[in-house]
């Protein structure tokens, strides 16, 4: 790459961050003064060995910004052992919030058996389904309205048995997309799975257009009103964009009963639930309040889940990344093997870890600085090299 050369001023504190040239192909590293907050010089590659040479130019580094990649970690140790490495704190806590999607995952059958216990309230009229426009209501659990298990989660079983049992039996990836003849994407999610119930979890959770005319169609199906057509219309009226095959297809169940069962309440999809675990108890509406409670109540795994998230967002706050140590322990007494990865991965990588959760350097303005790195990139239409896109960030004002 040809000299460019960038302002000479010491370097302090320095962040490092990777972004794409070709998503899935290319990368560089763009590393950013902090304390003067402007781009200092782009690298190719998000490889340790370009890292590490750098900064063994630059021995006034003092501390390095980071997100998780192993990659930088060695980077800036080989190249700049004196300096501080700091974990970024969003990253840590995104990390977090990962392992507890995964947890509440594995986990949802105990959500699933505390809400389907207890029945909706009553079904709302057309006129309140106009003025209030309720929130779609998930999709049912593993089994339909008359007790079968849906032909959703069956597939789902099959699919994941096969895939394990190729797996297993030494196939790669592409001959199992080839055998099943399944998309690659879909075969890399069965095998990344921890087991078949965080499968069916997503699988189960999936939202319709017709979630919210449920209670209405149940209620006007047990006032005598069995014709399609006519329930049909009556939702349109409401708002339905769907087809009448879309309505014809959820009552064909119903034939074989005397009367529609009454709709259970709706379990809140896992993602919500982790939404509600990471947030602030301060900020949760009083519902939202209630069915935390509920859950955590109805799961012992998942309260102490969001015992060990409130710990950690008390260490972000107060600054008390001393405070790490003690916090894995309690994690890996627990039976929550998510967790366990995210504990161990930050042992390994205690220090930075530890110096994120202490002091307020963050990778923050560095993402600022990808993005305004993939705006120049955009803007050349894609015909300028890295030795040119380079100059661009380091020049631009």
């Amino acid at each position: 790459m040809p000299h460019l050369k960038v302002p000479s001023d010491r370097i302090r504190v320095l962040g490092v961050d990777d972004f794409a040239l070709r998503k899935g192909d290319s990368y560089a590293t763009i590393l950013v003064d902090l304390e003067r907050r402007r781009p200092v010089d782009v690298l190719p590659g998000r490889d340790a060995e370009p890292l590490a040479v750098w900064l063994k130019g630059h021995p006034e580094v003092e501390i390095i910004c980071r997100d998780r990649a192993g990659a930088y970690a060695e980077g800036a140790r080989s190249g700049a052992p004196q300096a501080v490495q700091v974990a970024d704190a969003w990253h840590l806590w995104h990390n977090l919030g990962e392992a507890v999607e995964k947890t509440v995952s594995s986990h949802h059958a105990c959500v699933r058996t505390v809400f389907e216990n207890t029945v909706s309230a009553a079904p709302p009229t057309s006129d309140d389904i106009w003025l209030t426009s309720p929130p779609p209501v998930p999709a049912a659990g593993m089994l339909d309205v008359c007790g079968r298990e849906r032909r959703l989660v069956t597939r789902t079983r099959e699919r994941y048995t096969a895939v394990r049992q190729l797996l297993d039996g030494g196939s790669t990836l592409e001959n199992i997309c080839r055998t099943l003849q399944l998309d690659r994407s879909t075969v890399r999610r069965f095998v990344r799975a921890t087991g078949i119930d965080e499968l069916l979890v997503k699988a189960t959770n999936r939202s319709t257009i017709l979630d919210k005319y449920k209670p209405y169609l149940h209620q006007r199906w047990n006032e005598g009103c069995h014709n399609t057509a006519e329930l049909h219309q009556e939702i349109v009226t409401m708002c339905f964009a769907g087809s009448i095959q879309t309505v014809r297809g959820y009552l064909r169940s119903f034939k074989a009963a005397i009367a529609a069962p009454p709709v259970p309440r709706p379990a809140p999809r896992p993602r919500r639930i982790v939404r509600w675990i990471m947030s602030d108890p301060a900020n949760l509406t009083a519902d939202d309040a209630v069915d935390l409670k509920e859950i955590r109540a109805g799961c012992p795994e998942l309260d102490a889940v969001a015992h060990h998230v409130r710990d950690f967002a008390a260490m972000m706050r107060d600054l008390r990344g001393d405070r790490l140590p003690a916090w894995i322990e309690r994690v890996l007494a627990d039976d929550l093997p998510a967790l366990h990865s995210l504990a161990k991965g930050l042992s390994r990588d205690i220090d930075a870890a530890t110096a994120g959760l202490s002091t307020p350097w963050s990778s923050g303005q560095v993402e600022g600085q990808v993005t305004r790195a993939k705006l120049l990139k955009r803007q050349g239409f894609g015909r300028s090299n890295l030795d040119f896109l380079r100059k661009r960030i380091l020049l631009s004002p």
